[in-house]
């Protein structure tokens, strides 16, 4: 193989730099005319403008007779005069209720839970041990509420505090 001489080697020329574009004569003169034709059409608006025509008009019109109030159709006059009676029943009282917040297989978890339950909301918790088919089982329970609106209340605080889900149930008796 043939040794090369890149040292001697001459380079190539360079390359020619690119023409200059030329001056946009026909955008500059394009732009002045149309900058002076709007200069001139606000002149034009400004001058022959009738503000003295409009505000005679203005002057005119409040110098008329104030319109009279639109009179109220006969039956808003009935509905305002009317008496409506309604029977409110009071709706019976199911129970007292509790919220279950989660059914642990571990004591410690469910301990851990009802305190944070306890330290982020105030509410009182309590575990029960309890046992099925399935083995031993913990449960953390809310209880009691008086109305279903309470225990909604409590449960909305626990989810705000976003520490778990719980359902509402009714006490048995």
């Amino acid at each position: 193989m043939a040794q090369r001489d890149y040292v001697n080697k001459k380079r190539a020329p360079k390359k020619a730099a690119p023409s200059k574009r030329p001056f946009p004569v026909a955008a500059l003169v394009a732009a002045v005319v149309l900058v002076s034709a709007g200069i001139y059409g606000l002149y034009f608006i400004t001058t022959n403008s009738d503000v003295k025509a409009s505000q005679q008009k203005v002057a005119k019109e409040q110098t008329k007779a104030p319109k009279p109030k639109p009179k109220k159709p006969d039956f808003i006059e009935e509905i305002e005069n009317a008496n409506i009676e309604v029977e409110v029943t009071e709706q019976e009282q199911k129970g007292p209720y509790y919220m279950q917040c989660a059914s642990l297989r571990n004591r410690d978890d469910a301990e851990a839970l009802k305190a944070q339950i306890a330290f982020k909301t105030g509410l009182i918790a309590d575990v029960d041990r309890t046992e099925g088919k399935n083995g031993v089982w913990y449960r953390v329970k809310i209880e009691p509420f008086a109305t279903k609106r309470l225990a909604e209340s409590a449960n909305n605080q626990i989810k705000r505090a976003r520490i778990s889900r719980c359902r509402i149930y009714l006490m048995p008796k």
